[in-house]
């Protein structure tokens, strides 16, 4: 069942390790992956943000990666996809605002491809009008989007993530292998 393709819709300040794992591992595993982002081509780069959890009240944000985009979002057509992921960081805060990436992801909902969103991802769930009546994880500063969105709001451990349906979320990079397990098996069935 390999060979299906998989649209990831990122932006700058993204959460470097929430891009670039799961993009890696999807190609490492037979997985054809685009990354787009809005108003960049492919061979074009966005910046990423690496978050840690030091032991204060809330993440630490440092630069990350220069993370280089291997397709152009003018370019795609969602409806040749087979899912999608959103990883978290920063740019979902700013990405919601965009009316196509917005339409994007509720063709994969009203299509029920595979989603995987990982923490701040949860940001555009809420802004796409996707998450009535389903359980969502994300970061715990997200749970107000989620719940104000009419989704029920996941409270697991860091490292876990939840599947409802066609959707699994976790809460942040720590649930990569959690979260990517469940994402194979929703892209395998």
């Amino acid at each position: 069942m390999k060979n299906k393709k998989i649209l990831m819709i990122t932006g700058d300040f993204t959460e470097d390790y929430e891009t670039m794992v799961p993009f890696q591992a999807l190609l490492s595993n037979g997985y054809d992956v685009d990354a787009v982002c809005p108003d960049k081509k492919a061979g074009e780069s966005i910046k990423t943000a690496i978050h840690d959890f030091e032991g204060d009240q809330t993440y630490t944000e440092k630069v990350g990666h220069n993370f280089v985009l291997n397709a152009t979002f003018e370019e795609i057509d969602p409806l040749s996809y087979d899912a999608l992921v959103i990883p978290g960081g920063r740019a979902p805060e700013y990405l919601r605002l965009n009316s196509t990436v917005l339409a994007h992801i509720r063709h994969f909902f009203d299509a029920n491809k595979p989603v995987a969103v990982i923490c701040h991802g949860a940001q555009l769930l809420s802004a796409a009008g996707v998450l009535e009546g389903r359980t969502c994880s994300a970061y715990p500063a997200c749970r107000y989007e989620v719940e104000a969105s009419h989704g029920k709001y996941a409270d697991i451990p860091v490292d876990q993530a939840i599947t409802d349906g066609n959707l699994v979320t976790a809460p942040a990079w720590p649930a990569h292998p959690a979260w990517l397990a469940q994402f194979y098996t929703l892209l395998e069935e």
